[in-house]
């Protein structure tokens, strides 16, 4: 025979996915706050200089909790770039959706991905500087650009698709002029640390734009690419 067991209570119901939510509200509250403390330390002390204890106590948590977080220091470089990565996949989604014409888009891009907490050049010279620290962390933020530079293509195809932008190169070189437009300007725009990073985007784009406009004989895309992924 078979035995049925008694419903759970609305109530109980409740009650468990209230508690879940609020444990899942604090363990984002903590990442954030490590994540956090971490790039202002790193915009502090530097990568290299700045230690874990040094992190949870600016954070004020035990130094066990990092770890429930974050396997090692270099991991909180590559939380930044997935963080970047959301960003940039999240705005070629409302590109695809909303329609919006490419020029417009593209330069509200550069803007939206040096928002906090890139803004801060301290943060991005020590970021650079970390990047480059192991061979681990150069491997994976190596990867993470192959990521990027998918992405990218994506959009410069769309653009291409809709006759915004030149077709007589292959979407993935232009990509990779796009993006090493932006990240050339911010690069040097952290050296000077002063408040014309949006207009330094901004004139950098009005620049590449008139190479990327379409043009008037389009031919077909080449098939020689002067990049690799890895550049």
């Amino acid at each position: 025979m078979v035995r049925h067991s008694n419903p759970i209570p609305r109530n109980e119901l409740e009650s468990s996915g209230s508690t879940s939510s609020r444990r899942q509200r604090r363990s984002a509250d903590i990442r954030d706050r490590l994540f956090g403390a971490a790039l202002q330390l790193f915009a502090q002390k530097g990568f290299a200089e700045t230690t874990v204890v040094d992190i949870t106590e600016a954070a004020d948590v035990g130094k066990g909790t990092f770890f429930n977080y974050f396997p090692s220091k270099d991991h909180l470089l590559l939380a930044f770039g997935e963080m970047q990565l959301r960003k940039l996949e999240a705005a070629i989604e409302t590109a695809r959706k909303t329609g919006e014409p490419m020029p417009e888009f593209l330069r509200s891009l550069g803007v939206r991905m040096t928002q906090e907490p890139t803004r801060n050049p301290a943060i991005i010279r020590a970021l650079l500087q970390a990047y480059l620290s192991t061979t681990p962390v150069r491997e994976a933020m190596m990867d993470l650009q192959r990521r990027v530079h998918a992405l990218h293509t994506q959009i410069i195809q769309l653009g291409q698709d809709r006759g915004e932008i030149r077709n007589d190169l292959p979407a993935a070189e232009i990509a990779h002029v796009f993006r090493q437009t932006i990240f050339g300007t911010l690069l040097i725009w952290s050296l000077y640390g002063d408040a014309t990073l949006h207009s330094r985007i901004e004139a950098a784009f009005n620049l590449l734009w008139t190479g990327l406009a379409p043009r008037g004989n389009s031919t077909a895309p080449l098939r020689v690419p002067l990049f690799t992924c890895g550049d």
